[in-house]
């Protein structure tokens, strides 16, 4: 079965993770897209232009306005074979995948909830209107968190006729050693806190850095990843005059995660960049990649990701978006109880927080019911010779 993947950014590792899986499984995956950063695309992907973060109004004014361009170049790119199933993900994949003629079968990947989604306004009702028109012949949309169908699909009426839940399980080669976990701290009385990934939230950062102030030398921040400096534009002043915050600098995803958080003993799960939407919604990376590593989830109250990690019975869970609550929260926490937790987490199934061959022939399997569904798509000189 040969997959179209359309990508809203080729420098994202979760859309090469995704190819692996679901070349683990057998099939044969065509990569095209578009780029964010300036490094050659990898693995031979098809470079279809390139856009901004955050900016989905203006990424999706871009795809329907070069849309002729852009689908003669994949409809070339296709070779002799064509594809039997497109995967798109995000909303201008989508819209690019349904523009292509006599297209195969889609499966639309919803794995955040944009801003601009929500909005109340002209623009807002408009994108999500949008959307609507597009998932009307859709085969089946993948959410990776429960909360954007209960929160979003549903009662913003989007009409997603069949879901499946893909988790943001990180992939893994082989199977670890089967060591003891580590209980004690990683630095002796000291707790250190990992906060990897894209660093977005201007919140946290505020009160990671005023908890540690109030505290000298009891708490240890690692942040890791790719500061969103235009939603944080102080964060290089604030790490640099707080030497309990150190940032370590982009990592190479999966193979420092092991040395991430493994000098941690929890990790910071707190996002109020789209608090009461998408940071309530959904379920992140750092939620797998820390279970994974042994670093115990710190989570709000009422959001999906403290659901998720009260029924696997570990996670720190802050009662209130405030610092108050978090000071109060973590400064009950001791060594003992940390221990705990680190226990409770070793115990849980490692299923639950990595992706095995099992998930990868899932997925597959999903999109070869969806390719039996239609047709595929040829190549121009395939179709003229037909």
């Amino acid at each position: 079965m040969r997959v179209l993947y359309l990508a809203h950014d080729l420098d994202d590792t979760a859309i090469w993770r995704r190819v692996e899986m679901l070349r683990r499984a057998g099939a044969d995956v065509v990569v095209a897209g578009f780029q964010r950063g300036e490094a050659p695309a990898p693995d031979g992907a098809l470079v279809l232009g390139r856009t901004q973060n955050g900016r989905l109004v203006a990424r999706a004014a871009q795809v329907a306005r070069t849309l002729p361009t852009l689908r003669r170049r994949l409809e070339q790119a296709f070779g002799q074979d064509g594809v039997d199933v497109i995967l798109a993900r995000n909303l201008e994949m989508l819209l690019l995948a349904r523009s292509l003629r006599a297209g195969p079968p889609v499966i639309y990947e919803l794995l955040d909830i944009h801003r601009v989604m929500l909005r109340e306004d002209a623009i807002g009702r408009a994108m999500r209107a949008l959307e609507r028109r597009l998932l009307r012949k859709v085969a089946q949309v993948w959410i990776s968190s429960p909360g954007f169908e209960e929160q979003y699909l549903g009662p913003y009426g989007q009409g997603a006729r069949d879901t499946l839940l893909v988790e943001n399980k990180p992939l893994v080669q082989g199977d670890p050693p089967q060591t003891p976990p580590r209980l004690s701290l990683a630095e002796p009385g000291r707790i250190t806190i990992a906060w990897p990934g894209i660093l977005r939230c201007a919140w946290s950062l505020g009160v990671l850095d005023a908890l540690t102030r109030a505290a000298p030398g009891r708490y240890r921040v690692v942040l890791r990843g790719r500061p969103a400096r235009d939603a944080v534009p102080g964060f290089d002043s604030v790490v640099a005059a707080n030497p309990d915050l150190e940032f370590g600098g982009a990592y190479a995803w999966p193979d420092d995660l092991p040395q991430i958080y493994g000098q941690c003993d929890l990790a910071w799960l707190i996002d109020r960049f789209d608090a009461g939407r998408n940071s309530d919604w959904l379920l992140p990376n750092r939620l797998y990649e820390g279970a994974l590593h042994g670093a115990v989830p710190i989570v709000l109250a009422g959001t999906q990701v403290a659901r998720r990690a009260a029924s696997e019975n570990c996670g720190v869970i802050v009662e209130r978006p405030d610092l108050a609550a978090v000071t109060d929260t973590l400064g009950r926490l001791d060594a003992a109880g940390i221990a705990a937790q680190r226990e409770r987490l070793a115990a849980t199934p490692r299923a639950h927080w990595a992706a095995s061959q099992e998930d990868c022939d899932r997925l597959v399997a999903a999109l070869g019911r969806a390719a039996a569904g239609g047709g595929k798509v040829q190549s121009p000189a395939k179709e003229g010779a037909s």
